[in-house]
């Protein structure tokens, strides 16, 4: 096992290497749409969505498996996250995601964590009734994911997660796999200097089958339909490389005041820049601010330079309570994400920290 992370991470490091040897820091808006499953990017944790996503270097718990995946060695015992997020609000779009990690030795960590879209009922139509009438359908996204993370030392800790996607509406349905692999490094005196990296969602393409793609033509001559296949295309995963850090400033009585950056490289979209800070009031009360800068995002939402609903800022907000000495704590995360033509997005959480 020990050969195996080590493998993992040469091997995340020599990607990464190539992303930065290849210019793939400057982003690529010529390609973006044309990837699928962008569900992917969407953090369904209101506690790291608090400060839009800036601790990707200090992440820890159930929010780390999709933040960055090494943050989950970080566990004692058990950690377990509940998390219900009102997307875009008014579009009737739901995600409820569910986390458990739990420490199988003394150096590693075990992560399940299931993630799924819901977005109501859409009235069915067809080439015979473009006005419905015929009953509705509901869309459906789910993700399940498995992650595995080791602390090589008390500073080098390392994971990977791998990833089952599945999307389906009444009559088509997709399915692929991908992975995620994540580095944290600690230092500092009292480990409060963090760095980050991770490479996200890399996998196979994936394609769309079903009955939805087929239908029955006349051709002329015949008296009767024949069925045809409409060809569809394969579709690119959204891949992501993030590189993050964060310093803590830690004072008396458990409380503390963290900063954080964030850097994306995304395949299929702008690259962002992200800030955010965060303060600790004796571990019970825990505020949360950031901002996700990409270019075009102080635009109008309908000047072509502005491809992003998303406007930037986030705050959130955590309250946590210790139930006994020996470290459980119950707590409740909210964070709130502002956008544009929708009432932002809210997310609430709830987790249960042995």
């Amino acid at each position: 096992m020990k050969k195996l992370f080590r493998t993992i991470v040469t091997l995340s490091l020599t990607i990464i290497i190539g992303f930065a040897s290849t210019e793939a820091f400057a982003g690529n808006k010529d390609r973006s749409g044309q990837a699928g499953a962008n569900e992917l990017l969407i953090n369904p944790w209101a506690a790291s969505a608090g400060w839009s996503n800036a601790g990707m270097a200090s992440v820890k718990g159930v929010d780390a498996m999709w933040g960055n995946v090494a943050g989950i060695s970080f566990v004692n015992t058990m950690d377990i996250d509940f998390s219900y997020t009102n997307w875009l609000a008014g579009s009737d779009t739901k995600v409820v995601s569910f986390g458990a990690i739990v420490r199988i030795s003394e150096s590693m960590v075990l992560g399940l964590n299931v993630m799924s879209m819901n977005f109501g009922e859409i009235e069915r139509t067809t080439p015979e009734n473009p006005d419905g009438g015929i009953g509705t359908y509901e869309p459906s996204m789910m993700n399940i994911n498995v992650a595995l993370a080791k602390s090589f030392s008390n500073s080098i800790h390392g994971g990977f997660l791998v990833k089952v996607i599945s999307e389906s509406i009444a009559d088509m349905k997709v399915s692929g796999v991908a992975f995620d692999a994540g580095i944290q490094y600690v230092t500092g005196i009292t480990d409060n200097i963090h760095f980050g990296i991770t490479l996200k969602n890399i996998g196979p393409t994936m394609k769309y089958s079903g009955d939805g793609l087929k239908m029955s033509a006349f051709f002329e001559g015949m008296t009767s339909s024949l069925t045809v296949d409409i060809p569809t295309d394969e579709f690119e995963l959204p891949t992501q490389l993030c590189i993050a850090a964060a310093y803590d400033f830690n004072f008396k009585n458990n409380s503390r005041l963290s900063l954080a950056v964030n850097f994306n490289s995304n395949s299929f979209s702008k690259d962002q820049f992200i800030a955010g800070v965060e303060g600790s009031f004796r571990d019970i009360l825990i505020l949360r601010g950031g901002y996700a800068f990409e270019k075009g995002i102080f635009d109008d939402i309908e000047d072509m330079d502005c491809t992003n609903v998303h406007k930037g800022l986030s705050l959130g907000a955590s309250v946590q309570a210790p139930l006994n000495d020996k470290g459980l704590k119950v707590c409740i995360d909210y964070a709130y994400r502002n956008t544009a033509h929708w009432d932002g997005i809210h997310s609430v959480g709830a987790r249960i920290l042995f």
